[in-house]
């Protein structure tokens, strides 16, 4: 490589954002980090700057921002979501990883992919809740959609290789051959727990996930099995396969991150440790490879590999993201931004483990068959969500 790809990095003190920064750091001579961002972790910011120099620094909340200023006399530090949102439009910059926790993402996700970016894609939000838009700016623009998410970097490493190597998603039509993609769920930590139990967790048994280290809302999303709903809904939107032809299999090893079944009765696995580190170093380099820092497992080490259907019964949350994929429209966002009220409310306390699932499906009751064309239509329904999903929370204290 002559040049050094440009790396703008949003999110960059959450976990997929320290992963990045680790491999980025062991390849000088292929990335810059050109940009970076936050929403209001300064003093890991003023960090990441001290060592990477980037030439651009935002952070979403502007009291974060002048903090910042404060810690790093004479550095530039822009403020605000509009602020994050254009360093993914920056015309120096090559590489975009969205790391940015929920929704809070959409805006600087659809940026990048309207100007022509490689878009890496850790922000399973911005597909969940703006897909379409997201969806079309890329088409439009040239750019790809290159996921971070281990299960659909696997898939994308376990798709035809003359495809893989020549186009990245979003996909127009499935990829030919292709009959279903699925899914792995380690089943987080409640996956053996009776369902008259889970009244009774305690958040830091929520969070006690037993194969990732991962940030507090995706990990509570594990637990819900949500973090799979919506990693089906942004499959639907990455590889172009309508909802019948994804399916989710429980595995708790997390050894086998996605499998591809294809016509002819094969069925094509990824394999690697839980690291999330090999499907970043992966988004960064494909179709080429680079060197992630993870040792690949030894074959004689992996032991016994599981595999299981998921309990909706118990884990109501998946089957509610498969009910709003079919359902269209608002359905989505409505069920991102439902849950994101619902679990922050969790993790505050107070509220049992599963009215998490109650207060989605409350919120997805009664939709009207509407869709939202724009990103100010996408807000407005997410703040109405939000809105309606404390009011409902209030009624369960």
């Amino acid at each position: 490589m002559s040049a050094r790809s440009r790396v703008a990095l949003l999110g960059a003190t959450g976990s997929i954002g320290a992963s990045t920064l680790d491999v980025l750091a062991r390849h000088p001579e292929r990335y810059v980090l050109h940009a970076v961002a936050a929403a209001s972790s300064h003093a890991a910011v003023a960090d990441i700057a001290r060592r990477f120099r980037p030439r651009r620094i935002a952070m979403a909340d502007p009291a974060a921002a002048e903090a910042l200023r404060l810690t790093l006399p004479g550095a530039e530090v822009e403020a605000g979501a509009a602020a994050v949102a254009a360093l993914a439009a920056d015309p120096e910059v090559d590489v975009v990883v969205c790391a940015m926790v929920g929704a809070a993402g959409l805006r600087a996700a659809h940026a990048a992919a309207s100007h022509g970016k490689r878009v890496l894609l850790a922000n399973k939000e911005a597909l969940v809740a703006g897909g379409a838009l997201v969806v079309a700016a890329a088409r439009q623009s040239g750019a790809s959609l290159v996921p971070v998410d281990s299960e659909h970097n696997a898939i994308l490493q376990c798709l035809p290789p003359a495809l893989a190597a020549t186009t990245l998603p979003p996909y127009v039509e499935p990829p030919p051959g292709v009959s279903k993609l699925w899914l792995t769920a380690s089943g987080g930590p409640f996956r053996d727990l009776p369902a008259a139990a889970l009244r009774e967790v305690t958040v830091a048994q929520a969070l006690a996930h037993p194969n990732w280290k991962m940030g507090a809302k995706i990990t509570i999303d594990s637990a819900t099995l949500m973090n799979k709903g919506l990693e089906v809904i942004e499959a639907h939107w990455l590889f172009g396969l309508p909802a019948d032809r994804l399916g989710v299999v429980v595995h708790r090893q997390s050894v086998v991150h996605s499998l591809v079944e294809y016509v002819d009765g094969s069925l094509l696995a990824q394999l690697g440790a839980p690291d999330m580190r090999t499907p970043i170093a992966c988004a960064l380099a494909w179709p080429a490879r680079i060197a992630s820092g993870v040792a690949a497992p030894a074959p004689t080490g992996f032991g016994q590999l599981d595999f299981a259907p998921p309990d909706l019964a118990r884990f109501p949350c998946l089957r509610l993201a498969f009910e709003a994929l079919a359902a269209g429209g608002i359905a989505p966002i409505v069920l991102n931004a439902a849950n994101e009220v619902a679990v922050a409310a969790f993790l505050a306390g107070g509220l049992p483990f599963p009215a998490i699932a109650d207060a989605v499906n409350h919120a997805l009751q009664g939709l009207p068959l509407s869709s939202a064309a724009t990103l100010d239509e996408i807000d407005a329904v997410d703040r109405d969500t939000r809105d309606r999903t404390r009011r409902y929370l209030e009624t369960l204290r």
